[in-house]
């Protein structure tokens, strides 16, 4: 059965194969030396040596060494590579220092993830378990041209086994520290000559890892599935159909947050604006959060089926998949488990996707090429939801210098005269409601012309139009018990006493729309609350690519490019009636890629430059003209990033190989003003200088044919560069001593036995080893109107041993 699947990188054409097993050496080359990595492109096997692109590629042995779950688990091993995953229904992703805030579903990702040649367009569904991965590649700088839109920064794409014409069966079985039980089963069966069918399931759970002070309960518990099944057909000699269907659960607690803030006794008040110089240690200090329900949960299902006919001088391709999934992820934003403190956000989404793309490659003596076009429709819905009670209400309005009404109603009134109304002590409920609909066409050309045999130029473009139709709702606060009380006290001519009525207890204080009030929208009317305001764009781009290769000598490729990455406008989901352009981004690179004769040693390495122009960031900034809560606002910047990537792979001896990868970096604004008026240009973004990862593995052969062993690999980032904006929002704050955004290392061992068949292998692992902590980000949004503050830690040290036996 037809093994190759086009959907990754080659020289001048994007694709990627999708083998049964990890890279292997090729037929005839020594087993001393680096394996040889392949890729695929218009039906021919390239070396990756060959391709004039920054890539990284982790495959399966890789994936299961450090035992990693999903693409968070990678980022310290893969520079220059960024996961936030400690919300996994809400990652972000970065790639040479540019990525593109999570702020809801009117906007796209700057790192396009594609699982088998599928763009996974939302966040919320882009962080996936592994199972049955065969490799994932990092290509890093803009992708546009062949990976398609919303890959300015670069793609990550994973690929998975396809189904194999041989009998395969697998069981894993892995546990752990924090009682963590990992199974996952793979079935491969051939029926006849033209069909087989692939199934394969995993089951991970986890106890949590933090405990909280009060109630003893866990946080950061897992408990998470997912099946895949995929059915092979190859109906001729020139014809090959796969069909893929994914379902997957997860379900887990959301990031736990740690408070920071010293408090005072209850009924006390923290002060604001928070003071930095009092803060606690989040390594040292208990963890009270009383968020209800506690959870972050997705149910995904997707289908996609993918059609490759070879017409003898050309080969057609079609790619058909269908996606939906729902998310929740509620999580306590006050660090504290008292009511007058209580606050909590919910991001609930709901999205369903189509995608469509049509494709023809062929090559010959002279030419490679590839050309296809694609659709993508998406309709996206999300509701931003903040839950507090009328104690923490109070705390914030006495905050912004508002007074405190429900106390003052209570002790003046309700409490001397007898009532038994109650005006604290109720839930209080804010939501904005958005919708999106969003569809995308393209059309692509990549054109490789070999003039001689040593020197190549390589030329694409790719054509995108983007529409898109957003709205936003936001109805009236949610809070049935004050109402009822309200009512009664109405009723009874008590309100009227003290000069108010039910109305003036109705407004919103996180989404307060008062600041833009009047503002017109698209479909006719102005924003006010309770009114659907809707707005509707439409972008379009031609990103070009451009590159020439030069095989100095048969081992060592010289290339340099110019390519142009785009990602469309927008919206932010709370801020009403906003919108934003189209970011662009023109990226330089010149590198080399060379292999020692003996194949002893691989080299890459590559020198770029890029400006990004019209970046979109989401900013937390006062509420000015409105209620003086803070809000999350779309900001505009030009970033300027100029580095340099290396890879070296070494392998001098059958039984050992290292490798070492770096990237150096410096991202500065070329040009950004926030709202504030805070002039940040020729300031560091935070993007880390230096980021490295190096390894080693060694094996030894035992007297019974089995063999042992033994693997490490360490990763280290430098601290997070500072600008005037991250040290006022507490981004570069120290804490207890602590600094935020320190460089962070990592070491992970890893041990395995094999017996002389490898049917049978017994591993163990470690992963930071020296259990080394770090803050994982400090969460401001409360700090200005309850006065608390929390933090999030990098996980400890974790370590495990795992069963996996083949047939």
């Amino acid at each position: 059965m037809k093994q190759a699947l086009f959907i990754g990188v080659s020289a001048g054409v994007l694709a990627l194969a999708a083998p049964m097993a990890p890279a292997q050496a090729q037929e005839g080359v020594s087993n001393t030396g680096v394996d040889t990595i392949t890729v695929t492109a218009q039906r021919r096997t390239q070396d990756i040596q060959d391709v004039p692109l920054a890539i990284e590629v982790v495959t399966a042995e890789n994936i299961d060494a450090i035992a990693a779950t999903n693409l968070s688990d990678l980022d310290q091993f893969v520079p220059g590579l960024n996961v936030s995953g400690g919300s996994p229904t809400q990652p972000r992703f970065a790639i040479r220092g540019v990525s593109t805030s999570d702020f809801g579903v009117g906007t796209d990702p700057a790192v396009g993830v594609y699982v088998d040649g599928i763009y996974a367009a939302r966040s919320g569904a882009s962080l996936l378990a592994f199972n049955d991965v065969s490799r994932v590649e990092v290509i890093k700088g803009p992708q546009g041209t062949l990976f398609g839109r919303n890959s300015a920064a670069g793609a990550i794409s994973i690929t998975s086994n396809a189904p194999s014409d041989e009998v395969e069966a697998e069981l894993a079985l892995r546990m752990g520290e924090n009682n963590l039980r990992r199974f996952e089963g793979l079935l491969n069966i051939p029926f006849a000559e033209e069909f087989a069918l692939r199934l394969n399931m995993v089951v991970n759970k986890r106890d949590g890892i933090l405990t909280d002070a009060a109630t003893g309960e866990d946080y950061d518990r897992q408990d998470n599935w997912a099946v895949r099944a995929a059915v092979g057909w190859t109906p001729t000699e020139m014809t090959d159909v796969i069909f893929r269907y994914t379902r997957e659960k997860l379900d887990e607690d959301a990031r736990p947050a740690i408070g920071i803030t010293p408090l005072p006794a209850a009924p006390g008040r923290p002060a604001v604006p928070v003071d930095v110089s009092v803060l606690l240690n989040p390594f040292e200090t208990p963890i009270y959060n009383d968020v209800s329900p506690n959870l972050e949960q997705r149910d995904l299902d997707e289908a996609s089926i993918h059609i490759t006919h070879d017409f003898g001088a050309f080969t057609l391709q079609s790619i058909s998949a269908f996606r939906y999934f729902e998310t929740s992820n509620r999580q306590d934003e006050d660090g504290t488990n008292r009511i007058e403190l209580y606050f909590d956000t919910n991001n609930i989404e709901q999205n369903q996707s189509w995608y469509q793309e049509f494709r023809l490659s062929g090559a010959n003596d002279r030419f490679d090429w590839v050309a296809g076009v694609s659709y993508y429709d998406e309709n996206a819905t999300q509701i931003s939801e903040t839950g507090a009670f009328t104690n923490s209400i109070e705390t914030a309005l006495f905050n912004l210098g508002a007074g405190t009404p429900f106390s003052d109603l209570e002790n003046g009134l309700l409490i001397p005269f007898g009532l038994p109304q109650r005006l604290l002590g109720h839930e209080w409920t804010e939501s904005m409601h958005n919708r999106g609909d969003f569809s995308a066409f393209a059309a692509f050309a990549d054109v490789e012309w070999r003039l001689t045999d040593r020197f190549s130029l390589i030329g694409g473009a790719r054509y995108t139009q983007d529409e898109k139709t957003f709205s936003w709702l936001n109805g009236p606060r949610m809070a049935p018990d004050l109402d009822q009380a309200l009512a009664e006290l109405d009723a009874l001519g008590v309100l009227g006493l003290a000069g108010v009525s039910p109305a003036d207890f109705g407004f919103d204080i996180v989404f307060d729309l008062s600041g833009v009030a009047g503002l017109a929208c698209d479909n006719g009317v102005t924003v006010a609350e309770g009114v659907l305001c809707e707005r509707s764009d439409s972008w379009d781009d031609i990103s070009p690519r451009l590159v020439a290769n030069f095989n100095a000598m048969d081992n060592l490729l010289l290339f340099a490019s110019y390519t142009q990455g785009y990602k469309a406008g927008g919206y932010n989901s709370v801020e009403v009636g906003s919108r934003f352009e189209n970011e662009d981004v023109d990226n330089f690179e010149a590198g080399l890629k060379w292999t020692a004769p003996d194949r002893s040693m691989r080299i890459a390495a590559s020198i770029f430059h890029y400006l990004y122009k019209d970046k979109q960031a989401v900013r937390l900034v006062a509420n000015v003209g409105g209620s003086g809560v803070p809000q999350y606002v779309v900001e505009t910047s030009d970033e300027t990033g100029t580095g340099v990537d290396f890879q070296v792979d070494w392998a001098p001896l059958p039984e050992f190989e290292a490798y070492l990868n770096l990237q150096y970096i410096d991202v500065t604004f070329d040009e950004r003003i926030t709202r504030s008026g805070l002039d940040l240009s020729g300031q560091p973004t935070g993007t880390p200088e230096w980021s490295i990862s190096t390894g080693a593995s060694q094996t030894w052969a035992l007297p019974n044919g089995s063999e042992f062993e033994l693997l490490g690999a360490y990763a280290y980032t430098s601290e997070n560069r500072c600008n005037e904006e991250a040290r006022q929002q507490l981004g570069c704050a120290v804490i207890a001593g602590i600094q935020n955004g320190e460089a962070q290392q990592r070491l992970d061992l890893r041990a395995y036995w094999r017996d002389s068949a490898e049917r049978f292998q017994l591993g163990a692992y470690v992963n930071n080893v020296f259990d080394e902590q770090y803050l994982d980000g400090v969460g401001s949004l409360t700090a200005d109107t309850f006065g608390t503050t929390h933090a999030q830690i990098t996980p400890p040290r974790m370590w495990g041993v795992d069963l996996r036996i083949r047939y």
